[in-house]
């Protein structure tokens, strides 16, 4: 465990208290690590890591090891997408087609003939770039629905290495909430304005001035024993370890995952919304009026972050709000109850499908990463020690 300097306020009794519920949950869980730390607008509260870098060696886990982010990619591509409205250059209401026009004759996948093959019709409504941020647009993983599951197995499976598949849409525009590809195509509008590729433009515009120097698509090979290993839960709850291997460079950039990051970079990225897009009192990110924008329910009655799993090796089901309903702004998974003894509502929140997470807390101006390596996404396990590790974070803090 690494006790930051500004831990020293007193706040020993509490570290310790972290560590044993992050410790405890290793055990009890059979996760093989986890990294995780808390902060406030200014201060890192909490900072610990626990168990191995991988299956392959004694090798602990460091505050500094470098995790595959996936799904978390989407909230700083979305901020992304924010700066270039910010600055006129897109709005959130008008077709995504005048930048990317091969977005601008969507079908809808309707159902599946007699024979079993797709029936598409004619999308009723454009997509949009408030339908792209919110995941209302259309686009849908195959591995959480059915209709789409069925559609890559008819056509043998969506193209190897398409970042931003043109798929047909699970139903049209505007009109049901869907986590899907909507994110990558975010990424392709980005690029598309900027003349830049993702990885230009997040380095120059929002990692380099967060100070998020191990976030990138690229991974440095002088960091691979930094690199933590992979692991697939089996059926019979055990773990098996991928080999650990030097991931190799991208063809294209992927907004919708495909950064590698740290615990102490990305609660750079956490403490900048709780700033409300600063960096410091000369820098900022995002207006705060935008981030406030970005808080706010933009699905109106939909309902987000459930999802059914045709894929369960790749993912559980997820429930994000048992018995409830959470919603979606710009960018961001809205908890509007919040949670017992935990985030209040209001917060904001996502994860990666290796199992990291990120919760965002503007009411009390906490918030907090944790990262695990393995799957199936939404373990049930994984799902445990964030909510153990938010709790603790909240009651001694």
């Amino acid at each position: 465990m690494l006790l930051l300097g500004s831990q020293a306020r007193g706040l020993f009794g509490a570290t310790a208290s972290i560590d044993d519920t992050l410790r405890d949950g290793l055990r009890r869980r059979g996760i093989p690590s986890v990294v995780a730390m808390a902060a406030n607008t200014h201060e890192t509260l909490y900072a610990g890591a626990f168990g191995r870098r991988d299956g392959e060696s004694e090798t602990p886990v460091a505050l500094d090891t470098i995790y595959s982010i996936a799904s978390m990619t989407k909230a700083i591509t979305s901020v992304a997408a924010m700066q270039l409205v910010e600055q006129g250059k897109i709005t959130l209401d008008e077709p995504v087609a005048r930048i990317l026009p091969q977005l601008g004759s969507m079908q809808v996948l309707s159902g599946f003939d007699a024979a079993g093959k797709p029936v598409l019709r004619a999308a009723k409504n454009q997509i949009t770039l408030r339908h792209l941020l919110t995941h209302t647009s259309g686009f849908a993983y195959p591995q959480w629905h059915e209709g789409m599951f069925k559609y890559a197995q008819q056509v043998g499976g969506l193209p190897p290495g398409v970042v931003a598949p043109l798929v047909p849409l699970a139903f049209d525009p505007g009109t049901n909430w869907q986590y899907g590809y909507s994110a990558d195509w975010t990424g392709r509008v980005v690029e598309a304005i900027s003349g830049q590729t993702l990885e230009q433009y997040f380095q120059r515009n929002i990692l380099q001035p967060l100070g998020m120097k191990d976030t990138s698509f690229i991974f440095d090979n002088k960091n691979f024993d930094r690199l933590v290993g992979r692991y697939q839960r089996t059926p019979d709850g055990k773990f098996q370890p991928a080999p650990r291997v030097r991931p190799m460079p991208p063809t294209d950039f992927n907004g919708g995952g495909g950064l590698y990051s740290t615990a102490p970079d990305y609660i750079r990225f956490v403490q900048m919304i709780l700033r409300r897009g600063l960096v410091d009192v000369k820098t900022e990110i995002l207006k705060g009026q935008t981030v406030d924008l970005m808080m706010q329910n933009s699905i109106g009655n939909l309902t987000a972050g459930k999802l059914k799993t045709f894929q369960p090796a790749l993912s559980s089901d997820v429930d994000t709000a048992p018995g409830g309903r959470d919603t979606w702004g710009l960018g961001f998974l809205i908890n509007p109850v919040g949670h017992p003894g935990a985030r209040q509502p209001g917060s904001l929140a996502w994860a990666g499908i290796y199992n990291t997470y990120f919760w965002i807390d503007p009411s009390r101006g906490i918030g907090g990463v944790i990262m695990m390596q393995y799957l199936p996404f939404y373990d049930v396990e994984a799902v445990g020690l964030l909510n153990d590790f938010e709790r603790s974070v909240y009651a001694h803090v």
